[in-house]
């Protein structure tokens, strides 16, 4: 199972709210996978689709809760590349249908859709607010795996409920962003912290300790990486100047000879041939008084300038 479908069923396990708050979540997945149907004798009927049978579970429970109507859960197997299960939970026509739509901000107070996004009573406390983006989480987004790329979004196809979520979250401290992505509007978060500030908001604390301990793990994991390519970088640096050193100084010696060279460039010269896998702080601490790496550095290149003007000399 995904780490998405995962914190998925953990949000629709949470429990234990106040009604305002219930009230929020059920506008939410209703705003984000409901169809509101009216006929024309003023029937009013509405279905909720979604993928996930925890979610179906908790819509169906909300609205049996919050308001006792007659609620079905129609179950249909999907025939085309994904094979998961799509839920129906359909509310068919009943009385106070329509009172019903009108708190939860689906129809306006002449029995028509409603053009707001979302109606301020729903979401005026905070923990309505946190009830409410878990509802869109639950209707349509999804997150990564924190051992892929990270990425939290929430899919619509309704650009001005997608600024307004994108509104709700900066509001709490979540920067997020709006992008689109052929007809649909997506609002996205890319950052570890943002997901996991989110995750926390929502309530899927589960999932946020998964989230964490994964992040953590891959952090040191590219951190070693780096520390590694860091060393084998130097390392290969060593290496190249030290042959280098090695190529300028047997030129000499095979040429002029060593002895035609200032005694402070000899003697690092003998030792650079003595110890040809040292460092530059090796080779100064071998030198009584000692020498320091720019020392060193210094006397090797006054090496290579000789050579340089051996070689010009070669044509």
């Amino acid at each position: 199972m995904s780490f998405s479908a995962v914190t998925k069923n953990e949000l629709a396990r949470v429990s234990g709210q106040r009604p305002c708050c219930r009230l929020a979540e059920l506008a939410a997945l209703i705003k984000m996978d409901g169809t509101i149907q009216i006929s024309g004798s003023r029937q009013i009927s509405l279905s909720i689709i979604n993928e996930n049978a925890a979610v179906a579970r908790k819509i169906f429970s909300l609205i049996k809760t919050l308001f006792g109507l007659q609620t079905e859960v129609l179950v249909q197997r999907k025939t085309q590349l994904k094979k998961n299960n799509v839920y129906w939970v359909r509310i068919l026509p009943q009385p106070g249908m329509g009172e019903i739509l009108r708190r939860l901000g689906m129809l306006d107070a002449a029995g028509r859709l409603s053009s707001i996004a979302v109606r301020d009573e729903l979401v005026r406390r905070e923990c309505c607010r946190r009830a409410y983006l878990r509802g869109v989480f639950l209707g349509g987004g999804s997150v990564n795996s924190p051992e892929g790329n990270y990425h939290l979004e929430i899919i619509t196809g309704n650009e001005s409920f997608a600024r307004y979520i994108e509104k709700m979250m900066q509001k709490m401290h979540l920067p997020a962003r709006v992008s689109r992505r052929k007809n649909w509007f997506v609002v996205y978060l890319k950052e570890s912290e943002q997901i996991s500030d989110f995750l926390n908001i929502v309530g899927a604390h589960s999932a946020l300790l998964n989230f964490e301990n994964a992040r953590i793990y891959k952090d040191m994991r590219n951190q070693v990486n780096r520390l590694v390519n860091c060393e084998t970088a130097n390392l290969n640096k060593t290496v190249n100047a030290a042959v280098r050193h090695l190529e300028n100084i047997e030129l000499i010696r095979d040429t002029v000879g060593l002895e035609q060279i200032p005694e402070s460039l000899r003697e690092i010269a003998v030792l650079r041939i003595k110890y040809p896998d040292a460092s530059l702080k090796e080779l100064g601490d071998l030198i009584q008084p000692r020498l320091g790496k720019s020392g060193v550095n210094h006397r090797l290149r006054k090496i290579e300038e000789i050579a340089d003007q051996i070689r010009s000399k070669q044509g």
